[in-house]
Parts: structure tokens; C-alpha cells; sequence
């Protein structure tokens, strides 16, 4: 099997479910980062994969040119079959690598362009794929014209950020201000780079929101499955939790499934898995964004448990250019679902209750909560989670309701005043 080069990581759970996909396949990995310091403060102890690396190699990651060089010399040494990322932010790196070093994967040009909302904004609607009004804006002016022309309420969004984060609801121009405002005050992304001046401004969509998690090889999209996303917030979008599949008519699901496709095909995706959220409006789907890797937020797992099918073991596969099975199994489960736990204030966390049963129940296979003492934010994207459960049922959407119950029946407090989240 190969020995794949990965380059820098989310922290999350794709942290661990990515080397472990890499090692079920027989493939071993060396892990290059411009800051180990990063892995270690969020690893909960030394056996964590990531950091159990056949190699771990430091270099400037957010310098391309000079990080491919570095990876061109140690190419001679490690003899790399592949190289990948689960983090957006290095996926226009990886591609520039693959590219030079003749590895598989999705060519430059269409990695950039996906991990750009901007240009995938431009690129799809040119070729058709149904979406919002839109502009592309960076200057004041600008940006409250373009929210005037579309009809307010309109959507906010950096053109390079993820989790939700900074993405905003906007109902007048005053809150406009204060949503351009707070995005230009984060100049710089988590991981030191530089963030582009560019803002998109949206037409707000009505209606459902899903993810389509795909896979593309050899020019051919397959859609694996649709997953149910369920968001929360006035004024900004944060996923609640999620269900796979979702439990929608199979005419609704082929139209989704299709939009999804187009999307990637229309960015010249190939060799990739991709996670694409598409909502469900009354004129039919529109499209709402492309990420060029398999999705985070522990939905993977609720397509292995109900598939077999294993997306970052797949993603892993394509990067050391190994054809993809993509043949579903008979797992016995016909719905999995995620909840989390938001928090709804900011403050100390003195205890999370009501979850001491969950062990005794066999449909819940998965939950972690936070531990007392976390210094708690009040949640505005998808990185504030106090925690999660996940479920299994053997029907087909059933397993949302449980999840769901489990979450809201948990009492949370704090230190200062002992209130709910």
C-alpha cells in the first residue's frame, strides 16, 4: 500500500477518523506541519493519531512555493505515493504538491477555485447550477448597494473562512455594517494566513438545508448520499446536528444529488471526495457551497454506520490513486444521527447532567460532553460545541428524534450563576 504525506489537519474528529481511514487501508502516513504545538494543545493524550505518524516533519505550510520545494526534496528520501489534507485551508497546497510531483488528485486550478466561495460562486452559476443572487464585493459602497439590489434579508460570508464562522443574516444596512465590520476585524485566519478583502453578499434562501457527500474518479461523480442537516440561530447558522440519510422523497433526493454534481463537475473536481450543502427551495435546489473533502462534523461516520462506506479511507485511497469501492453494505442500520450540544451564553462550565443513562441505551454508540472548567463562548458558528451524542436505528429516519431528545434533556451550568446553556 502507499505511504501518503499529509499536510496539516482540522483538529476535530476528522483528526482522528483520517489517519484511521489511512491505516484500514493499508496505507501509512507522514504528517508535515508548519506548528506541532497546534496538534499538541488540542490532542487529549499522546496515542492520538495524528500524532502517530510514521513521520512528522515540519516545514512553512502557508508559504506554497517554498513548501513544495521543501516536499520535492523530501520526496527523494520518503518516496511519497500521495499526499492529502482534511483542512480547507491546505487543500490548494496539496493540490500544488500532487501537481508537482506527478501524484494524483484534483488539478490546481479546480482546488483553488473550490475553496474559493467567491469563485465557485462565479464558476457555477456561468455554468448553470442553480444558486442565490449574488455579488462579489470588497468596498462599503459596494456592499450596501449590492445588498440593496439583491433584497434584504441577505446572507454575509468571508469568501474564505469555515465553520459558519462570520457568516451572518443581515435584515437592514445597519446590521450590515456591524456583519462587514466584524469580518474585517479577523484579518487572519486560525492557522496564520492572510485572508482575502472579498465579501460575498447572498440572496437569503428559504427552505431545508442537506449535505451531498460525493466521490469523483475518473470524471464520474457518485453520489453516496444525502444527509438531513439541521441549523439553528436568528441571525447566523449553526448546525444542530445532522441524519443520514435524510429523510427525503426520492424525487427531492435525485434533484439534490444532481445540483451537487453539477457543482463538481462544473469546477473540474476529480479524484475527491466532496462535501456539498445544497437547500431545498420552492423553486427546487439551490446551491450553497462546495467542500472539496469529506465532511467534518462526524457526518462520515454516520455513512459508515449505515453504508460501510468509509470517506476518509476513500479519500485516502484517491490519493495514492487507488480506485474507490463504493458499493454499499447491509449494515442492519437504516438511519444515523448526530446532535450537539450549543451553548446558548457565555461563562465557566461547572457541570453537564443527564447523560448517565446514555451507556445503557444500545442505540446510542458515540457522545462525548465537555469537561467542567471549560471557558465557554456564546456559540456563533460550528467551533463552540459543549459536546454531542450520536444514534443508530434499524428504521429509516428514526434516528434524529433520539438524538435530538438526548441533547435537550441535558442541564448545563456554569460557575458564576449556575444557569442552563
Amino acid at each position: 500500500m502507499g505511504h501518503l504525506l499529509m499536510v496539516e489537519s482540522w483538529v476535530g474528529s476528522m483528526s482522528t477518523l483520517l489517519p484511521h481511514g489511512i491505516r484500514d487501508r493499508g496505507h501509512r502516513f507522514s504528517f508535515l506541519t508548519r506548528d506541532l504545538g497546534h496538534y499538541l494543545r488540542t490532542a487529549t493524550d499522546a496515542r492520538h493519531p495524528l500524532l502517530g505518524a510514521t513521520n512528522i516533519l515540519t516545514a512553512e505550510t502557508n508559504d506554497e512555493q517554498a513548501v513544495v520545494a521543501t516536499v520535492r526534496r523530501l520526496h527523494q528520501v520518503f518516496e511519497f505515493d500521495g499526499v492529502l489534507s482534511s483542512c480547507d485551508y491546505y487543500l490548494p497546497t496539496v493540490a500544488a504538491i500532487a501537481a508537482d510531483l506527478g501524484l494524483p488528485g484534483p488539478s490546481r486550478d479546480a482546488m483553488r477555485a473550490a475553496c474559493d466561495k467567491a469563485t465557485t460562486r462565479r464558476i457555477c452559476s456561468a455554468a448553470g447550477v442553480p444558486g442565490p443572487a449574488f455579488a462579489v464585493v470588497a468596498a462599503w459602497d459596494e456592499i450596501a448597494a449590492a445588498a440593496q439590489r439583491i433584497g434584504y434579508p441577505v446572507v454575509v460570508k468571508p469568501v474564505d473562512l469555515c465553520g459558519g464562522m462570520f457568516v451572518r443574516r443581515v435584515d437592514n444596512v445597519d446590521r450590515l455594517r456591524d456583519a462587514v465590520a466584524a469580518i474585517a476585524g479577523f484579518p487572519v485566519n486560525a492557522r496564520g494566513q492572510l485572508r482575502a478583502p472579498d465579501i460575498l453578499v447572498e440572496e437569503c434562501l428559504d427552505g431545508p438545508e442537506y449535505s451531498v457527500e460525493t466521490v469523483t474518479h475518473g470524471g464520474r461523480t457518485t453520489v453516496v448520499g444525502i444527509t438531513d442537516k439541521r441549523v439553528v440561530g436568528s441571525d447566523c447558522f449553526i448546525e444542530a446536528g445532522h441524519m443520514f440519510p435524510a429523510a427525503t422523497e426520492p424525487e427531492q433526493s435525485e434533484a439534490i444529488g444532481a445540483a451537487a454534481a453539477a457543482a463538481v463537475t462544473a469546477l473540474g473536481l476529480d479524484d475527491t471526495v466532496a462535501h456539498t450543502e445544497v437547500k431545498l427551495t420552492a423553486c427546487g435546489p439551490r446551491l450553497i457551497e462546495v467542500n472539496p473533502r469529506p465532511a467534518g462534523n462526524r457526518i462520515t461516520e454516520l455513512v459508515r454506520r449505515v453504508t460501510g462506506i468509509d470517506l476518509p479511507a476513500v479519500h485516502a485511497d484517491l490519493a495514492a490513486g487507488i480506485e474507490p469501492v463504493l458499493e454499499p453494505v447491509d449494515t442492519g442500520i437504516g438511519s444515523a444521527a448526530i446532535a450537539f450540544l450549543i451553548p446558548e451564553r457565555a461563562g465557566q462550565l461547572e457541570s453537564v447532567d443527564g447523560a448517565r443513562q446514555w451507556s445503557l441505551d444500545d442505540r446510542i454508540v458515540d457522545h462525548h460532553l465537555a469537561a467542567a472548567g471549560k471557558t465557554v463562548r456564546t456559540a456563533d458558528n460550528n467551533n463552540e460545541y459543549l459536546g454531542h451524542v450520536m444514534v443508530v436505528d434499524e428504521k429509516f429516519g428514526a434516528a434524529s428524534e433520539l438524538a435530538q431528545r438526548s441533547i435537550s434533556e441535558l442541564q448545563v451550568t456554569y460557575r458564576d450563576s449556575g444557569s442552563r446553556a
